[in-house]
């Protein structure tokens, strides 16, 4: 098959529905040639139905990045699917939770155990899932995309979300730093708000998606992930193979544009 991930493999978290900015990667991904597996969290029924939307249904894993058990076997699990001693070739990361209680305009009042989860999740798991697939990653090198919103700015109800996000943006650079001897390159997506599953969890979200509506200089359209979509699987093929450490704004504009 041709197309810019011909033979690669990657690893895509984060599928929950079609809707999804990951299932439009896992989708494009499997168009330009790859070999897609999934991981799930809780709901792995719903994400294997979900699966069996794609041009070829992908095979899922069951994936808690809170879980020790499941990150210390997952570089295992991948294997029974792509082949033993077979190199990964690229990693989404599509993860991020907070409780209730960090967003929604209740900064101040948040407790730590909240933050920590939300930091844990959110931040943290990036480092922790790409170590967890290292022996497969470092075989050959490969790609680790992140999805991210922009932590420039104090966003409206986004409260310690926004946190966590700032920390998936330094975690991603420190990665870099340390695989790149690897040939493991690390970057991130900032996408546009999507109506997505995870969005509609964000008290307030309609606030702060319109503001895409006021001020991006490129039509924004809330129910289009495949934008987001294809900037990922363009920093999983190889045109961009000195690439790392950096933040690709998938936004309509709004980045670059003050009041």
């Amino acid at each position: 098959m041709s197309g810019i991930l011909a033979g690669k493999r990657i690893l895509v978290t984060g599928v929950l529905t079609d809707s999804s900015i990951a299932f439009h990667v896992a989708k494009l991904a499997q168009e330009e040639g790859a070999e897609v597996v999934l991981t799930g969290f809780g709901r792995l029924s719903l994400v294997e139905r979900i699966s069996k939307r794609l041009p070829k249904p992908a095979p899922v894993i069951e994936l808690d990045v809170q879980n020790k058990e499941h990150l210390d076997g997952l570089a295992a699990k991948v294997s029974e699917h792509i082949g033993e001693g077979i190199n990964l070739d690229g990693v989404v990361h599509s993860i991020g939770f907070a409780p209730q209680d960090a967003l929604g305009g209740n900064f101040l009042n948040t407790e730590w155990p909240s933050v920590a989860t939300a930091v844990e999740v959110s931040a943290f798991s990036l480092k922790s899932l790409t170590m967890a697939l290292l022996p497969l990653l470092e075989q050959r090198g490969g790609s680790v995309v992140g999805m991210d919103f922009d932590a420039q700015v104090a966003w409206p109800k986004y409260d310690w979300m926004g946190v966590a996000k700032a920390a998936l943006e330094s975690t991603s650079r420190y990665l870099a730093r340390d695989l790149g001897e690897k040939n493991i390159r690390c970057n991130l997506i900032s996408a546009g708000p999507i109506k997505s599953m995870a969005a509609r969890s964000i008290p307030g979200f309609e606030d702060l998606a319109q503001v895409w509506n006021d001020r991006a200089p490129l039509t924004w359209d809330l129910t289009d992930p495949e934008p987001a979509a294809r900037g990922v699987v363009a920093l999983l093929s190889d045109w961009f193979p000195k690439t790392t450490g950096e933040i690709v704004h998938v936004d309509g504009g709004l980045h670059a544009i003050g009041a």
